[in-house]
């Protein structure tokens, strides 16, 4: 980076603020997916007017900028492709206020998930898209990339929850989009269009986020089934019965079998499990929904179904899930996870066509996800330092990618477009569409500084 350039950035931000050591271009280099390049530099603001500067300072200079939370991206979302600045936003972390009466509140786009939940916990209020990187991604991130989790089949995604945003734009600009009302019609929709752009046509620097308050029951079951088939139509049959589950998440037999020989989990040989929780304002209520649930499941030929009474045995159905992605990591040196989704009619049909696609490249993979929004995750284990797992890796991934969109379904429920999925954009979306996704970055970024190299365009 040029010293001028240095220097102005140190006079922005201050010295300790802006890094281009070695030890952190390479921290700075790589996400939580198989993509890495270097920046030029890493930034710290504290303050939106800091970030306005940057972004001046970097649309007068064609600098590229990159803005970065916690890098759990899976996608390559913040990997500096161009090199430039990394805009690193975690010193803004405030919680600006918790308007409880008003169902809402305002931060700083460096608030970890995690901090939000302990904040609003003792209002009996929560924050429901619950990401699994929760702990650690940051609530801009979160919104950068429209995130979602395991709740998802009740309560949605990051975008239903954004009310407002405070945006810095490619020329350093600040514009503010939404509102604190729990409604509005006035002008065009610019928060949704920022929510889930990945940082492509704006630096987020405030967010007004809708909360919810807590249920006080909940219920937990798991259920076991000798055919993937079943278990996807007691996915379907649950989704349009009037019951809405709070949590619905599917394990394949591969992953059943890893948990099983990888992890000692005590688990019959069986083809797919199901866990679910059903919440609501009283334990009557959870519990006829659980109730209804489990109709269903025995009328598709359940093997076991079982409702937790304790905590404890609430922990115990929750542990396959949680362990099901980091034991079936251990399998290869390398992993990708994918993230497609399908109607709920289709969800039957997707989870047999992945394991069919997947097992004729003769690579390790699990399936699991979140059945309940027909969102999957089918997860392949290979080795990178061997081309030819690497040739099948990508055959494979773009065969699920097809597979996806035949069905009408998208390349992404919840982790983004990124760098990983930009060459298939095509496949989900016509040429106009692209041609007006691309019109749209024009407008806002015409010099293409901002996260430039993402999202096909």
């Amino acid at each position: 980076m040029r010293e001028e350039i240095r220097k102005a950035l140190q006079e922005i931000v201050g010295a300790k603020n802006c890094r281009d050591q070695l030890i952190d271009l390479v921290s700075y280099s790589y996400d939580a997916s198989d993509h890495a390049k270097r920046p030029e530099c890493a930034v710290f603001p504290s303050n939106t007017k800091q970030v306005s500067r940057i972004m001046e300072l970097a649309n007068k200079h064609r600098i590229p900028v990159i803005p970065r939370g916690a890098g759990t991206s899976l996608t390559g979302s913040v990997v500096p492709v161009m090199g430039g600045i990394v805009l690193d936003l975690c010193k803004m972390n405030r919680i600006i206020d918790v308007r409880i009466a008003d169902r809402l509140a305002v931060v700083e786009p460096g608030v970890v998930y995690g901090q939000m939940e302990k904040e609003l916990a003792p209002h009996g209020f929560f924050f429901p898209p619950d990401p699994a990187s929760s702990q650690v991604c940051t609530l801009g991130g979160n919104v950068a990339t429209n995130a979602g989790g395991m709740r998802g089949a009740k309560y949605g995604v990051t975008r239903d929850y954004v009310l407002g945003l405070e945006v810095v734009l490619a020329d350093g600009r600040v514009m503010r989009t939404g509102t604190r009302c729990m409604k509005s019609a006035s002008g065009y929709d610019l928060t949704r269009l920022f929510v889930g752009s990945e940082g492509t046509l704006g630096v987020i620097t405030e967010i007004t986020l809708k909360i919810s308050p807590m249920p006080k029951a909940v219920k937990t079951a798991l259920a076991h089934f000798e055919s993937l088939e079943d278990a996807g139509k007691s996915v379907t049959d649950i989704m349009h019965s009037g019951i809405i589950p709070s949590v619905l998440e599917i394990l394949d037999e591969n992953t059943i079998g890893v948990l099983r020989e990888r992890a000692a989990m005590n688990i019959p040989d069986i083809r797919a499990m199901i866990l679910v929780e059903t919440d609501g304002y009283t334990d009557g209520e959870a519990s006829f929904q659980m109730d209804k649930i489990v109709e269903i499941f025995n009328r598709h030929g359940a093997s076991f179904a079982k409702i937790a009474k304790t905590a404890e045995e609430t922990e115990e159905l929750w542990q396959a899930r949680k362990s099901a992605g980091s034991v079936a990591a251990q399998l290869r040196p390398n992993n990708v996870s994918e993230d497609v989704t399908v109607p709920m009619s289709k969800v039957p049909e997707l989870l047999t066509r992945i394991s069919d696609t997947v097992r004729r490249y003769g690579l390790p993979f699990v399936i699991f996800g979140h059945a309940g929004d027909g969102n999957l995750h089918p997860r392949i284990m290979y080795d990178k330092s061997d081309p030819e797992q690497v040739e099948a890796l990508e055959r494979a991934v773009e065969d699920i990618f097809k597979l996806a969109c035949d069905l009408g379904g998208t390349l992404t429920g919840e982790h983004g477009v990124g760098l990983a999925k930009a060459p298939f954009m095509h496949l989900e979306h016509d040429p106009v569409a692209m041609q007006t996704m691309k019109a749209l970055k024009e407008t806002f970024d015409p010099n293409n500084i901002l996260n430039p190299g993402k999202m096909g365009l």
